[in-house]
């Protein structure tokens, strides 16, 4: 997607409704506040707007905000954020738009990027733009979100939901993997990358990784796969076997992968490979190595092994994503 219209930064819309939550709020504030290019030109203007006039939007602390932007502000957007929200009334109950939420929606224009934060894909669902789509919300929220609106395919396993043009995500700490997938998408894993360092937040979770793991902290009696998980990372581009890692964490390896899966939220195996594409995704972008040599050096082996992976996980070709975003390596947050 393009970033920018011109010389203009790619405006980002953030839509505050009574009842928000002031941390999901904040977040594409804080994430695409960051990036710059390498004259120091923001990447992306961010806005906040209400369905109203100029005003007080309440949230669901002991505090109001001060929103200085109308609706009219959505028909300037290349991207809209809806953030959650604890009183969308209509839309919570009936899936059914108020009119100010209606009208205000109206003016936002074709082929606008879309994307909404825990409930916030309440408002995109009722305004009826996830009909025939894959979505996602809070775990929690997810069977409700289906009977309401049973066109959607909702999924409650995932962190976020990429369908192109419109993106939904979980709750709270989903909506700040979901902003960083989306300056990842618009300029590459160096750009995001320096983004989540500086927010001091991991800097990718997939958007299939699991939403609620059983045991997310592991009894301080019993091992755990961390140090196997550090020993592999040091170690990708080598041919990695399970029962090596097990080995690491002195465990069979039908508990290492027990324990792996409720530690982390996917198999070894799925993590390995999400390790070794995020790997292949940094060198193409910021050496000169070529794709037989990135492939090697990712723990692939073959460039047609790479090739394979990255097309399913990005839908491009190696030589595609390194022209795409090869520029990305230039540019600093």
């Amino acid at each position: 997607m393009e970033t920018a219209t011109g010389s203009r930064p790619h405006r980002v819309v953030v839509l505050a409704l009574d009842g928000l939550l002031p941390f999901e709020l904040g977040i594409p504030h804080r994430i695409f506040g960051r990036p710059k290019d390498a004259a120091g030109r923001h990447l992306y203007e961010v806005v906040t707007c209400s369905v109203r006039p100029p005003g007080p939007v309440e949230t669901d602390a002991d505090f109001a905000i001060q929103v200085g932007h109308g609706p009219e502000t959505l028909a300037t957007a290349d991207t809209v954020i809806v953030p959650a929200s604890y009183e969308l009334g209509p839309v919570f109950e009936e899936g059914v738009l108020t009119e100010d939420l209606a009208a205000a929606l109206g003016r936002i224009r074709p082929g606008t990027r879309l994307a909404s934060i825990c409930t916030g894909v309440y408002v995109l669902a009722a305004a009826g733009l996830l009909d025939g789509r894959p979505a996602t919300t809070h775990w929690a929220d997810a069977d409700r979100l289906q009977r309401l609106f049973p066109r959607i395919r909702v999924d409650p396993d995932v962190l976020f939901i990429d369908d192109g043009d419109v993106l939904t995500s979980a709750g709270v700490a989903a909506g700040i993997d979901l902003c960083l997938h989306m300056v990842r998408r618009d300029h590459g894993t160096a750009v995001a990358n320096e983004v989540a360092r500086r927010t001091v937040v991991p800097p990718h979770r997939d958007g299939g990784q699991a939403q609620y793991i059983e045991r997310p902290v592991p009894d301080p009696q019993q091992a755990t796969t961390t140090g196997a998980r550090a020993w592999a990372l040091g170690r990708l581009h080598e041919p990695l076997q399970l029962r090596d890692m097990a080995a690491r964490e002195s465990m069979s390896v039908r508990t290492f992968t027990r324990r792996f899966r409720e530690e982390v939220g996917v198999s070894p195996g799925q993590w390995l490979t999400r390790q070794r594409v995020e790997r292949a995704r940094h060198l193409l972008e910021s050496t000169d190595l070529s794709v037989d040599q990135v492939a090697r050096d990712a723990g692939f082996g073959t460039a047609q092994s790479m090739r394979q992976h990255l097309q399913t996980v990005l839908g491009v070709t190696p030589t595609a994503y390194r022209r795409t975003f090869r520029a990305g390596a230039a540019l600093r947050t």
